[in-house]
Parts: C-alpha cells; structure tokens; sequence
C-alpha cells in the first residue's frame, strides 16, 4: 500500500481516548495514511478501571494526532450516541467512507457475580453500539464515494474461554456473530464489514503477573503492539481489501493459549 492509501477518505474511529490504546494508534496510522478522521472517546470509563484516564484529558490526547483530526465525547450507553458521532464525520468532512468500532467497555465478573444491569450495560456498549454505528453509517454513506468499510473489535472469546469477565465477553461474542450478517445486509451496496481479533495487545491494562504469563505462550516472546492491529486496519479501510467481508480476522501473533 502506497504512504497515502487513504487519502480522500473520511474515517471514524472510535475509543481514542488513551495514547497508549489501540484506537490512538489506529487514528495516528490513517491520518497518516492521508485520511481525515473523527474520534470518538468516552473518558469516564477509563477513569473507572485500573489503568485509568491519560493524564493529558481526551482534548490533549487528540492533540497530539495533529492532522486533519476532529473530536466528538460520546457515551456509547445512550444509543443516540452513534449517530451523532457519524453525523458529526459527515458535518465535519461532507461524508464518510469509513467506520471503526474500536471502543470497548470492558468488564469484570463471574457467573456468581453478574448483574443484569451490568451485563445490560456492557451488551449497550459494545454490541448495541456497533450495530447502530452500522446502521448510522449505511444511513449517511454515498455510495457514489466508492465501496464503505465498517470494521469491528472482538477479543478472542471464541478462541478460549473467559470465565472472570462474562459480561464483556458474551457482548464480543455478539460482535462476532453479527459480522456475516451485517455484512450480507450492506454487500450489495459495496459495502464490507470485517471484525479483528488483535490477541493480547499491550496497551498498559495488564499487571505484570499476567504479562510475563501471556508473554510465555506469543512465539515472538512479546506481547502484540497497536501498531500491528493498526496495520492491519490500515488495509481493511483500503480499497484493496474490497474483495473480503463478513471475516472475523484473528491477528494473534500465533498466540498458544494452551501453553499459559
């Protein structure tokens, strides 16, 4: 792929609101790749979890993209949030070609644990919203633009089981199985929707126990970088992916669950 593969192109890109996240990684590598970009972030919840918020605040971290860049705080619980964040992309670029579902609200919990209302919430954010994010952008997309990509983020709950975070993983789970759908839904239109499974990522969540213990069973003795889910990405949002869809891609690294 050439250096500027995408330009012309208007991509959301949602979950960017850490540097160390994936979706940062994934913004910076298409505004590079010459795209314009909206993000989308929802602070609150990082705050909430182990790693907590970046420091520099949502505002600070999407300065640091620079580009052709804009910036939309949207919680994904209210389902009028993704159409907002599309409109938003359209307002902002006079349309849209691309969008990435890379937000997740992850979630603890066992069997013995699990709430309805947690699991309502966690199925709100990561599986509602990416179906509304489809459907917003099949809504708004201008099919005289050229083929669209939607690309979606599940975790590996397919591959292994996830017995102390349920609620997060029967809602990837969800993701997984709406991608052939949503996709048959759009292909007439030349629109593919894709799903990556980017393995374990080091994006500063896991403790260091967990990190050496995962580390043992990647092949390459270390842990993936959102630099390797965002080249991957890169292509999916390309036109030279236009021949694949309704694929969930695992990106892994040769991961040997078996061997932690």
């Amino acid at each position: 792929m050439g250096v500027r593969a995408l330009a012309g192109k208007v991509v959301v890109v949602t979950g960017v609101s850490r540097r160390a996240g994936i979706g940062f990684a994934l913004a910076e590598d298409l505004l590079a790749a010459g795209a314009s970009v909206l993000v989308q972030s929802w602070a609150e919840h990082d705050a909430g979890q182990p790693w907590g918020a970046d420091d520099l605040g949502e505002s600070g971290v999407v300065r640091l993209l620079g580009g052709d860049v804009r910036h939309v705080v949207a919680d994904f619980a209210d389902p009028d949030a993704p159409r907002r964040v599309v409109e938003a992309a359209v307002d902002a670029f006079g349309g849209v070609d691309v969008v990435i579902a890379n937000h997740a609200r992850s979630s603890l919990g066992t069997l013995a644990e699990v709430t309805a209302a947690e699991l309502d919430l966690t199925w709100a954010v990561n599986a509602r919203a990416s179906i509304l994010l489809a459907q917003s952008f099949a809504a708004a997309h201008d099919d005289t633009r050229g083929g669209g990509r939607i690309i979606l983020f599940t975790s590996g709950q397919h591959l292994g089981p996830m017995s102390q975070e349920i609620p997060y993983a029967v809602s990837k789970g969800a993701i997984h199985q709406m991608t052939l759908t949503l996709s048959d839904a759009l292909v007439d239109r030349g629109i593919t929707v894709n799903t990556v499974n980017p393995g374990p990522v080091d994006t500063g969540w896991a403790d260091p126990d967990l990190a050496e213990q995962v580390g043992r069973a990647l092949p390459a003795g270390r842990w993936g970088t959102p630099a390797d889910v965002a080249k991957l990405v890169r292509w999916l949002a390309s036109d030279e992916s236009q021949w694949v869809t309704g694929q969930v891609i695992n990106s892994e690294g040769g991961f040997r669950r078996w061997a932690m």
